[in-house]
C-alpha cells in the first residue's frame, strides 16, 4: 500500500530569528500544531533535524529526508538568523487524515492567522504525492513536486487537497 507525502512551502514576513510577538506567536502556535497533528490518526512521521538549533534548516541533519531544500523562488535568507520560511514534509496513510489534521483543530486556527505570518504569493503552499511504503520522501521531492504542480497545474505525480482525483490514488 502506497503512503500520502505532503510538503508544505510558505515565505514569512520576518526572518524565524526574529524577536518580535508576532515571530515568538507563531513559533508557539507551531509548537502546539506539531503536537496535536503527531497524534492524528493517519499521521506516520514529518522530517526533524537531529540536531539543529531554532531557524537552522539548511545546514541541519535531516538523515533519510534528505538535505533541505527550497523553491527557486524563496529570495531570502538561508543561515538562522536570516532564514524567512517555514516548510513541513510528512507522511499520512490516506488523504483524509491529511486533510483533517490540516483544516481541523490548532492547524485550522493557525491558517486563519497564515497573512499575519506568510506573504502572500502566486505559488501554492502545498503539495501531495504517493510514495511506496518503502520509501521516505525528501525535500527535494516536495520542492520538485511544487515546483511541478507551480507550472503545470495538479497531476497524478503532484496534486493538492483540492486536487484529489480518481487519477491521482494509488493503483493497487
Amino acid at each position: 500500500m502506497a503512503r500520502l507525502a505532503q510538503y508544505t512551502f510558505g515565505v514569512l514576513k520576518s526572518p524565524l530569528a526574529d524577536p518580535s510577538p508576532l515571530t515568538r506567536e507563531f513559533y508557539d502556535l507551531g509548537g502546539t500544531v506539531y503536537q496535536t497533528i503527531s497524534r492524528h490518526p493517519g499521521y506516520l512521521a514529518h522530517a526533524e533535524p537531529t540536531d539543529a538549533a531554532r531557524g537552522e534548516l539548511f545546514g541541519a541533519d535531516w538523515g533519510a529526508w534528505g538535505e533541505f531544500a527550497v523553491p527557486e523562488w524563496y529570495d531570502k535568507g538561508r543561515t538562522p538568523d536570516t532564514t524567512a520560511l517555514a516548510a513541513t514534509l510528512s507522511l499520512w496513510t490516506d488523504p483524509r487524515s491529511a486533510f483533517d489534521a490540516v483544516y481541523t483543530g490548532p492547524h485550522r486556527t493557525a491558517l486563519t492567522r497564515r497573512y499575519d505570518w506568510f506573504e502572500r504569493t502566486d505559488h501554492p503552499n502545498h503539495v501531495l504525492w504517493w510514495t511506496p511504503d518503502d520509501a521516505t520522501p525528501t525535500w527535494q521531492d516536495g520542492v520538485s513536486r511544487l515546483e511541478h504542480l507551480h507550472t503545470h497545474g495538479p497531476a497524478p505525480h503532484a496534486f493538492t487537497h483540492a486536487g484529489m482525483t480518481p487519477d491521482t490514488r494509488p493503483r493497487a
